[in-house]
This record gives structure tokens, C-alpha cells and sequence, in this order.
């Protein structure tokens, strides 16, 4: 059982390079489970001002000098010293109230983030210090002026405001995108859990992966912390609605145009669909999940479903099945096997609770769970902050204002029941902004209409069936790929996103010139830019090959057998090749025209190199457009340029990629695309 008379320790904030106790008397932290005091935090004295100094000049500076590539390393390189660590953060975790099972995405889901990023960085971004946006635009007629889109890393401090429910992936899954793009870090997290958070700093820093400045930690209140923002820096704010306001009206936000992204409160949706009754999978998947997001955490995420939409023929099979499962739910101390459900994360959260589900009682009835009557497994109901599921249902979901305006963050939900999609939809609507809705169906119609419905109003929507049962992470997991926010009421911001996460703490910029001098900032060769000629470039190395490395090769003339027998071994026999009068009426072409995979297997035939060299693989095209028909008759020739160089940090071999240019008789473009190949970094090859 939990670990009782242990010494309560001073956390500390790690700010301007050192590990610095506030002043003054510290404030307790009660262990959530037994409400024994398990910390003591303040963060009075601390110079902010200078914090932030610090970051930008110290941090910033150090993190700028390394490539996006080398920053996403330093990230898989402390995720997994992280993940290797996790057992001590779990034994901590079990003071915030939370099972193991409920600590695993706030832990291993956060560390899981973290290594997620440093992965799709390094493989969707190039290993430079610039990251181009988008195709190159011709500004003249003569190629001489063109424009292109790059993002650069902010120089300033991301200052990430975080709540209590998840203070490890609530900290990983902001300053991973930040640090990525080169942006340092000042965490705050929220004082009841920041003791989790604050070991998972210490161990961070004694790694000493990262440079010295890049991240910072703040564990007590902001003090006069963000007086000192400027327009270089970005706030993350991960809480309730009227803080994060408070927040985002703060007058050095409003006169710098801080980057402020906020994440609130949500009363997310579950909504049956009207073929999912009693029997079908979706109706048992719909309850299970339903009493899983009550349960997980005690209730307390903001992904919970707070509002249980039903067909009305089915709200009574809804309710009896959930009153099954939550009365089955087991209460307890987080660390007995036996416990299902926790605590709540302190006594103070626990009466705000029951405040809120008496407002909302005011409009619903209690049909599960006694809010003042507490039934636990283990533990101390007066010591704990313990509290039973509770589900209300609402008879009049149309006139009632308190399900879908109060947000009881605990285990507590409220059955609406609706007639029909339309209404079904315009109930989601009433929460006025949300972060997540699911919706059980196995009605493609159902679907559609419903995810048309409700998509302006929701930052994410899971739909629910018997084929992703298996497979799916459901309606309360925020997944790194996908952005995590939503309108209205939720915040208005995003999170993660995958590398749209990355480019929030960038400035984009729209950079004009001549190719030659956008090539110099961006890294990568565009037409129109100095390129140079001497032996085949697939002949050299890694190590030697310049961005602008070009080969033109010899002319080869198509012919009428090279079509047919390209048709005939391939099997694509499309009219357009093989019969005259049916490529005449076609009102694109004048004739029989060659197939496009006959033009770029002529090119690649004209530029690749057969004996063995740096070229190791060819892994594919990107951006392939066929322009202009090829006739019989018609000569193709390549230019072929290298475009970018990607190192791969651990490998033998870097990626580079070629602008592909093919050409007829008149210099007509009749293909481009990129050829994408993997090059030794040394030839002959070495480890």
C-alpha cells in the first residue's frame, strides 16, 4: 500500500541555469489518495524577468546553432532515457491519485509523444536550419525574380501554462515541437501535480542532452512572469476557460501579439447513432467507452465525455447499461489491485464537483452514483479525495442551459436523448466548442451527416464501430500526428498536429529574389540558380556531392515499337497508346502518345549509372506531372539536378533529392518530378 510518513520535499525551480527554492513560506501539497502533505512548493523571488533573459539569449542562441535534425535527436535520445527511467515516475504518480493504468498516457503516452516528433521530424523535415514551405513561385516571365515561403525558428521563450490532470505528457507534448523548432522552453505546471513534473525536469537536465538554457522550470505561481513577454515569444495555456482568458487579455500578450494558444474546458459529446441500439456492437462499444472516459483518471481530462447523446428509443437501455458498469466500478487507493478508479487529484477539486453536479442537478436528475456518499474499496473517504461516478439525465436537453454550459470535471456525465441526426447534431452544437465528439455508427449515412453536422464545432471527431474496435485509441486520446484543440468555449488553439506543431513556433516568411540567392538562404536548388556540370553526380559521395550538381544527358527518340511493347509487357493497353482514331478523339491529344511510366522509365534509363556507386537506392517520386503529350518521333532528354542533401545522423547514407526535368525536340517540360535516392555518405562504403 501507498508509502505513508514520508518526508515532504521543497520543490525547487530550475531558472537561469540553477535549481533555486523560493522564499518565504512554502505552500503543502496533499498526496490526492491519502491527503498526508507530499510537497511543498513557492516560487516567491524568483527573478522571471531574467528566466526569460536567460532563455532567449543562452537557450535560443544554442538551440538555433543545431540543424531540425539534431534537435529531434536530442528528443529521441531523452525519451528513451525516459522510458528506461518511467518506473520511478509512476510510483510518483500514484500521489496525483491516478492508477497506474490511468498514469500510462500521462507517462509512457507522454514520453511516446515526445519520441513520436523527434521520429516524423527527421523524416518529414530536412536537416538544415531553414524549412522551406511549399513550391517556389515565379514572380517574372523570365524566371529571374521568384518567391518561396521558409519558417525559422521564433527568438524568444515558449512559456507552456499546463494543467494538473497530465503533468508529464501535458509538459513532453508542448516542448517537444518547441524545441524542435529551436524555440527554448519555460514550463509551469499546475501546483497540485508539479512534484511529478519537477522529477521529470531533474532528469532531463542531469541527461545534459540538451543546451544549457533550453529548457526551464517554474514550480509555484507566474508572479510577474509574463509582464516581461515580447512579440518573439509564445504562450501555451492548458486550463480552465476563465483563467485562460485572464491570460490571453494580460496586457503584455495583447501589446506584443504574443503567439497565445489555449486549451479549456469542453464538454465533449458522445453521440449514439440511431442504428446502434441495444445488441449491436456499436451499443456496447458506445457504454463501454462512455464509462471508460468517465472513469480514466477519475474524469478529470479534458477530453471526458461530460454529454451522453441517445436516440430516444435507446435512452433507457443507455442508462441502465452505464448504471451496470459505474456501480460495478471499484473506488479506492490508486496502488491496490483492486481499484479501478482513483482520486480525485485534492479535497478542494472534489467539492468544486459536487458544486457543479448540484448546478447541474438543478436541470437533470441523479441516475447513478450518490455525490456526498462516498462507497470506496481502500482507502479514507474523509482523508482521500475520493468520489463515486455519477450520471444525470436530462428530460428537456433543448431548454435545459447547465449540461451544456457547466463542466463538472470528475467523473460525471448527463444523458440528453435526441429524435433524429438533425437534432442529435444541433445538441453537439450547444457545448459551443469542443475538443473532441465521438460518434457510434455503423451507418456510413449516419457518418457523413453527422460529421458535416458537428465538424465546425469540434477539434476532433471519433467515429466509433465493430471494424476499429480492436484497433482504435478512442474518444479521449489525443494522438501526436493529429492536431488536439477546438473552438469556441475549448480555446480556439491547437496542439501537436505532427509538424504543424513544429511551425506554430516558427516565423513564416515570404522570401523574394533571384534563384540563385534563394537557393543560398533555403538550402535547395531551384531552376534558375547556378548549377554545375563535370562528372556524373551519381558518382559522388555524400561527402561530395553540391547542391546544384547537374547532368544533362544524351537524346532518346520514341518510337511506335517502344509504345506497343511497353503496352504489351506492362499490360496497359489504354486506347490513348494503342489506337489512332480513339487518341484523335480524345481532345487531348493529336495521336497515339506514349505512356507517361514509359517517359520517366526512358529518363531514368538516360541519367542512372548501371555500375555499382555512392547510389544505393532509388526510394521513389515525389510531385510527378506528366505536361505534354509525346509522340511518335519525339526525342526525350533529362535534366537531372541535385536538389537537396539530407545527412542521416547514425547511418552510412544520406538522402538527396534530384529535380527531374524531362524535355522534348522543342524544350517543351512533358514531365518533372523529384527522384528521391538513398547515397552513401563515403565510397566505397565504411562504417
Amino acid at each position: 500500500m501507498l508509502d505513508t510518513g514520508r518526508t515532504a520535499r521543497r520543490l525547487e525551480s530550475y531558472v537561469s541555469g540553477a535549481w533555486r527554492a523560493g522564499q518565504g513560506e512554502a505552500k503543502p501539497l496533499a498526496h490526492a489518495a491519502t491527503g498526508e502533505v507530499h510537497a511543498l512548493i513557492s516560487s516567491d523571488g524568483l527573478d522571471f524577468a531574467g528566466a526569460l533573459d536567460w532563455g532567449r539569449r543562452t537557450g535560443g542562441t544554442a538551440l538555433r546553432r543545431h540543424t531540425l535534425h539534431e534537435r529531434a535527436l536530442m528528443l529521441k535520445a531523452i525519451g528513451q532515457a525516459l522510458m528506461a527511467g518511467k518506473d520511478e515516475f509512476y510510483a510518483e504518480s500514484l500521489a496525483t491519485g491516478a492508477t497506474p493504468r490511468d498514469a500510462w498516457p500521462d507517462i509512457d503516452g507522454g514520453i511516446g509523444t515526445m519520441l513520436t516528433f523527434a521520429s516524423k521530424a527527421r523524416r518529414e523535415l530536412p536537416n538544415a536550419h531553414v524549412l522551406p514551405e511549399g513550391p517556389v513561385e515565379m514572380l517574372s516571365r523570365d524566371g529571374s525574380f521568384v518567391g518561396q515561403h521558409i519558417l525559422t525558428p521564433l527568438e524568444g521563450v515558449a512559456v507552456h501554462i499546463n494543467a494538473f490532470n497530465f503533468p508529464v505528457w501535458g509538459m513532453l507534448e508542448k516542448i517537444a515541437p518547441a524545441l524542435i523548432a529551436g524555440v527554448p522552453c519555460v514550463v509551469k505546471p499546475a501546483s497540485q501535480t508539479a512534484y511529478l513534473t519537477e522529477l521529470v525536469v531533474r532528469r532531463i537536465l542531469e541527461m545534459q542532452i540538451l543546451p544549457d538554457g533550453a529548457l526551464q522550470l517554474i514550480c509555484g505561481g507566474v508572479g510577474d512572469l509574463l509582464d516581461h513577454v515580447t512579440g518573439q515569444d509564445a504562450v501555451t495555456f492548458t486550463g480552465s476557460a476563465q483563467t485562460g482568458q485572464k491570460l490571453r487579455t494580460h496586457p503584455a500578450v495583447v501589446q506584443n501579439s504574443v503567439r497565445f494558444t489555449m486549451e479549456a474546458d469542453s464538454l465533449n459529446a458522445a453521440i449514439l447513432g440511431p442504428d446502434a441500439g441495444p445488441g449491436t456492437p456499436e451499443f456496447d462499444l458506445f457504454v463501454k467507452e462512455v464509462a471508460r472516459e468517465m472513469t480514466a483518471k477519475a474524469g478529470q481530462k479534458c477530453t471526458a465525455i461530460r454529454r451522453v447523446l441517445v436516440p430516444a428509443a435507446h435512452e433507457g437501455a443507455v442508462i441502465d447499461a452505464l448504471r451496470a458498469t459505474l456501480d460495478r466500478t471499484a473506488v479506492g487507493l490508486p496502488d491496490d489491485a483492486q481499484t479501478r478508479m482513483g482520486a480525485l487529484v485534492s479535497l478542494g477539486e472534489r467539492e468544486g464537483v459536487r458544486a457543479r453536479i448540484r448546478e447541474i442537478a438543478a436541470e437533470a436528475e441523479i441516475v447513478c452514483g450518490t455525490p456526498d456518499e462516498v462507497r470506496l474499496s481502500s482507502g479514507d473517504a474523509a482523508r482521500g479525495a475520493f468520489l463515486n461516478p455519477v450520471l444525470l439525465r436530462c428530460a428537456d436537453p433543448f431548454t435545459a442551459r447547465a449540461p451544456h454550459e457547466i463542466e463538472a470535471f470528475g467523473p460525471v456525465a448527463t444523458v440528453m436523448a435526441y429524435d433524429g441526426v438533425e437534432e442529435a447534431v444541433a445538441l453537439a452544437k450547444l457545448g459551443k466548442g469542443s475538443l473532441v465528439s465521438s460518434v457510434f455508427t455503423n451507418d456510413t449515412g449516419v457518418a457523413a451527416e453527422m460529421v458535416r453536422g458537428v465538424a465546425a464545432f469540434h477539434g476532433r471527431i471519433m467515429l466509433g464501430n465493430r471494424d476499429s474496435a480492436k484497433s482504435s485509441t478512442g474518444h479521449g486520446a489525443p494522438l501526436a500526428p493529429l492536431v488536439h484543440g477546438g473552438p469556441g468555449r475549448a480555446g480556439g488553439g491547437e496542439e501537436m498536429g505532427g509538424m504543424r506543431g513544429v511551425k506554430h513556433f516558427m516565423m513564416r516568411s515570404a522570401i523574394q529574389g533571384t534563384p540563385r540567392l534563394l537557393a543560398a538562404v533555403t538550402g535547395e536548388w531551384v531552376p534558375g540558380a547556378p548549377a554545375q556540370q563535370d562528372i556524373h553526380p551519381f558518382r559522388k559521395s555524400l561527402a561530395d556531392l553540391r547542391i546544384g550538381d547537374q547532368i544533362v544527358t544524351d537524346r532518346r527518340e520514341i518510337t511506335e515499337a517502344d509504345v506497343e511493347h511497353f503496352a504489351h509487357f506492362t499490360g496497359d493497353t489504354f486506347y490513348a497508346h494503342m489506337d489512332r482514331e480513339a487518341a484523335r478523339a480524345n481532345p487531348f491529344f493529336e495521336d497515339r502518345v506514349a505512356h507517361g511510366y514509359l517517359i520517366a522509365s526512358f529518363a531514368a534509363g538516360l541519367f542512372v549509372m548501371p555500375e555499382p556507386g555512392p547510389v544505393l537506392a532509388n526510394y521513389g517520386v515525389d510531385h510527378l506531372r506528366f505536361l505534354a503529350p509525346v509522340y511518335f518521333g519525339d526525342s526525350l532528354q533529362v535534366r537531372l539536378t541535385c536538389k537537396q542533401i539530407t545527412p542521416r545522423d547514425g547511418t552510412v547514407y544520406g538522402e538527396v533529392r534530384w529535380d527531374c526535368c524531362v524535355t522534348n525536340q522543342n524544350q517543351e517540360v512533358v514531365a518533372q518530378y523529384d527522384v528521391l535516392t538513398m547515397v552513401a555518405k563515403t565510397w566505397p562504403l565504411t562504417e
